[in-house]
Formats: structure tokens, C-alpha cells, sequence
């Protein structure tokens, strides 16, 4: 294809894409760089035979008159990306330098608001990613080889979680996992503990939310999978199998490496959504023990008074930042690929 055809197919795309991502983005990224303004104090002081006393007013004319004329704020830089409620440069310096061990750094991190999402977030990514891959592509191989009478209703079943509204599913499992719903009070029956409660544990909590990513996000990767086996050859396995390979070797050395690039596109679907953690956290009310970088996002808008844009756009470039590094080893290594492809 000539490039200038390329071109003129791809525009209408990368036109939309310009409008409604790239200028976002740099939108979010120069209110960052700003905080509100100051507000406009008047002292004033009122005096009588007794003596005189000072009072303080803010100004309101003068504040709203300021924010017309400068709506972003003050200009801050990156001020904001080095505070404590970010990345928090010149705490962490101090507590390293004060820290004994490095299990005494880390419990200083842990205290610090994006630290501490991060922490969540990344445990949360890199546990849930592998088990949806690996789960979703057993039940694709299991439901593929069932009789077609099943097919349909084992496919609708599978697909009961992905159906259901996200914040509804977490909801659900929030009912059941208390101490009057079906999993709290049969743990507590197991374990003979009354007061026992996934919600009060951070550890219980993180497993809670794992669990329910994990349910909620296999049928995505099962429903790929499947539609993948149905374009697997079947000369080839046909071939395989008159020359005595086993199943597993069959999976292994045919259906896999065919299966490939759906496996790296539901990585990279994957990596992203999980990043962006969010409905689970607010749908089990588990702010308490875990939080993540979308959270905070939202943590910063929902301020009644003041919402905190500049601090929202920090941590949304950062949250940008982060799935593009999560993303690159999978982006180099599908490259690579395409070139070794196109020199053989």
C-alpha cells in the first residue's frame, strides 16, 4: 500500500484520535502544572474605648475575579509530582536516610498516598493478568471440546460475568462475603469464629478483590480464545496426530504458538484495564485496606469544597505513564516479531 494511501485511509482515525485523546491529554497534563489561586483576604480592624480588634474576611468579589481572569490557577510546575500526596521526593530522601533496613523504608513508603496504590495496583496487575490468561484459555480448550448440544449454554454461562455490570458484581460479592451473607457465614461455620471477617483483614481484602478480577475479567479472555481454536488448521493437527504426538504436545506445539497473538492482545487489553483499577475498590468499600492510582484520581475530584484538579491531573499523566511502561515489553517483543517475520 503507498503511504499517501495509508494516509488518506487512516485519517479520519488519527483525526478523532488528536481530538479526543491527544488534546485531553495535554489538557490534563498543563492543569497539572497549576493550583488554585490564593484567596483574596481582607483584614480588617475595628477599634473602640476598649481596645481594638483585627478581623479577617476573604474576599469573594476579588477571588472570583481572579479565577476569571486566570481560570487554570497559579502556575506550580512539577511541585505537584514531587509532594507528599505523589511521588513525595524530599519525605522519601529523608526516610531513607533514617531508615535502619529496607522492610522499614518500605513501611514509611507504604504510608504515602501513591505508594500505596501503586502497591495495590501493581499486585492486583501482575496477579490477575496471568491467571485470566491461563484460566480463559483452559475453559476455551474444555468448552471447545464438548458436544454441541452444550456448547451454547456452557458459552452463556461463562459469559454470566462479563455481563454483569461491574459495580453490580462487586456489589453482590460484597453482600455475600459479610458476615450475614452465604461466604462469611460459612467461613465463619468452618473456622469457628464468629468474629471473623474478610473485610477487616488487608490481606483478606487484597485476596477478595484478586478473586473477583480474576472472575470477572476470564470470560474475556475465554470468549477470544474460543473464537482463536475455531481458525486453528486442522490439517496440521490432523498431521500431528498421525505422527504420534500426544494432546498435550498437540496444545503445546500447534494451538498455543497459532494462538499467540491473541494471547499478547489480551496481555496488552489486559495490563491496561487492570491498571485502571477502580469499581471493585469503591463496590466493596475496601478504601481502607486497598487503594489504587484510579481511586486516587477519584479521591481528588470528590473533594466537596475545593476538588483538587491539579493533584487529579498529576495523577492521571502518571497513571498514563505507567501503563505505557507496563505496555512497552509486550509492544518491543511483538516488533521484534513482526521484523523476524518479514526477513523470512
Amino acid at each position: 500500500m503507498k503511504h499517501s494511501t495509508f494516509l488518506l485511509f487512516s485519517f479520519p482515525s488519527l483525526s478523532v484520535m488528536f481530538l479526543f485523546i491527544a488534546i485531553p491529554i495535554v489538557s490534563v497534563f498543563i492543569q497539572s502544572l497549576h493550583i488554585e489561586h490564593k484567596q483574596v483576604i481582607i483584614v480588617t480592624e475595628n477599634c473602640d474605648p476598649f481596645g481594638c480588634e483585627k478581623t479577617t474576611t476573604v474576599d469573594t468579589e476579588a477571588s472570583a475575579k481572579l479565577k476569571e481572569q486566570k481560570p487554570l490557577g497559579r502556575y506550580n510546575g512539577f511541585k505537584t509530582y514531587t509532594n507528599r500526596m505523589h511521588f513525595a521526593i524530599f519525605e522519601i530522601r529523608e526516610a531513607w536516610k533514617s531508615s535502619d533496613s529496607f522492610t522499614v523504608f518500605a513501611k514509611k513508603l507504604y504510608n504515602y498516598p501513591l505508594y500505596r496504590a501503586l502497591s495495590f495496583t501493581l499486585t492486583y496487575t501482575f496477579v490477575v493478568t496471568p491467571f485470566v490468561l491461563f484460566l480463559g484459555f483452559l475453559v476455551a480448550l474444555g468448552v471447545n471440546n464438548l458436544p454441541k448440544m452444550f456448547k451454547g449454554p456452557t458459552i452463556f454461562a461463562s459469559l454470566l460475568p462479563m455481563i454483569v455490570t461491574p459495580l453490580v458484581g462487586s456489589l453482590i460479592l460484597f453482600w455475600m462475603v459479610d458476615g450475614d451473607g452465604v461466604i462469611g457465614a460459612t467461613l465463619q461455620k468452618i473456622f469457628n469464629d464468629n468474629s471473623l471477617s474478610l473485610k477487616a483483614s488487608p490481606v483478606l481484602t487484597w485476596i477478595m478483590l484478586i478473586v473477583y478480577g480474576i472472575w470477572h475479567l476470564m470470560p474475556f479472555s475465554f470468549i477470544v480464545f474460543y473464537a482463536g481454536l475455531q481458525t486453528v488448521p486442522q490439517e496440521t493437527i490432523e498431521a500431528a496426530t498421525i505422527d504420534g504426538a500426544s494432546k498435550f504436545q498437540r496444545i503445546r506445539h500447534v494451538v498455543i504458538p497459532h494462538l499467540m497473538p491473541l494471547a499478547i492482545f489480551i496481555t496488552l487489553i489486559l495490563l491496561m484495564d487492570n491498571f485502571r483499577v477502580f469499581e471493585p475498590i469503591i463496590g466493596f468499600k475496601a478504601e481502607a485496606h486497598a487503594t489504587s492510582i484510579s481511586w486516587l484520581i477519584w479521591n481528588h475530584l470528590r473533594e466537596s469544597a475545593y476538588p483538587l484538579y491539579n493533584a487529579a491531573g498529576a495523577t492521571s499523566i502518571i497513571t498514563i505513564f505507567g501503563v505505557a511502561i507496563l505496555l512497552l515489553p509486550v509492544l518491543i517483543r511483538t516488533w521484534r516479531d513482526f521484523k523476524e517475520k518479514n526477513k523470512g
